[in-house]
């Protein structure tokens, strides 16, 4: 069996863009080159930095890698783009051909196998990177869990990787998929506006040893989410943070 290795930096190094897909009228998708031996040392809800030289001033942010852990030859971060997000705007013009500098693999909220075997998943925008690492692992691994997404945009047009999410709900009787939009079109079935307690208590595992909810998205958000999650029994230790 050939052996593999594990990329971890403490350092930014240069990976190279090998790949760009649109997702979204504003998210992509950017593919990075590793050799074709190697994978990112990583559990599934770890981060990457992203370091770059903006207005002669160095700056990083996190993006958690939303291709599956353990594939090796390359990795894809999701990212999307925000007028006043500096980072953001500076991957999103990038080229394929172009270098960026990132460091890491950073320990994040991540899964560890066995942790739980209902697992929840509450999403706002571009929090659903982390998610779809973590869900992808799981299915591709068979692991004996049942997994529940909230996944919380604005529009019909921001739901990132939606045509994964309906695919995996015809093709995995354990995975349930709830959408909520703030503004949504005529005649849409699933959940409108923000998240509360009550799309929480419907559309989640309850409280319990064997479940474990992941939370990310806009810091407002995952304050005021975690706040109800706790007041609807969910152990603090027990809501993880991507």
């Amino acid at each position: 069996m050939d052996r593999v290795t594990r990329i971890k930096t403490a350092a930014p190094v240069p990976y190279k863009l090998i790949g760009i897909e649109t997702d979204t009228h504003d998210t992509k998708t950017f593919r990075f080159e590793l050799p074709s031996d190697a994978t990112l040392d990583m559990l599934p809800g770890d981060f990457l930095y992203v370091h770059a030289m903006i207005d002669g001033k160095t700056v990083k942010r996190a993006y958690t890698p939303s291709s599956l852990p353990g594939v090796t030859g390359y990795f894809d971060l999701t990212v999307k783009r925000y007028e006043s997000g500096l980072v953001s705007r500076y991957i999103h013009d990038r080229q394929v051909g172009d270098t960026i500098l990132m460091s890491g693999p950073n320990t994040g909220g991540h899964w560890v196998d066995g942790m739980a075997k209902q697992v929840g998943f509450v999403a706002g925008g571009t929090g659903i990177t982390p998610m779809i690492s973590i869900i992808r692992w799981l299915l591709s691994q068979q692991i004996d869990a049942e997994l529940f997404l909230i996944f919380a945009n604005k529009t019909e047009a921001d739901i990132i990787f939606r045509r994964e999410w309906e695919q995996y709900v015809r093709a995995y009787p354990r995975f349930h998929c709830y959408h909520l939009l703030e503004d949504p079109p005529t005649g849409w079935r699933q959940g409108t506006g923000r998240v509360t307690p009550e799309v929480l208590r419907q559309h989640l595992p309850p409280p319990g040893p064997e479940t474990r909810i992941f939370l990310c998205g806009p810091p407002p958000m995952v304050d005021a989410v975690e706040t109800m999650l706790m007041d609807l029994g969910y152990p603090q230790d027990t809501i993880i943070l991507p």
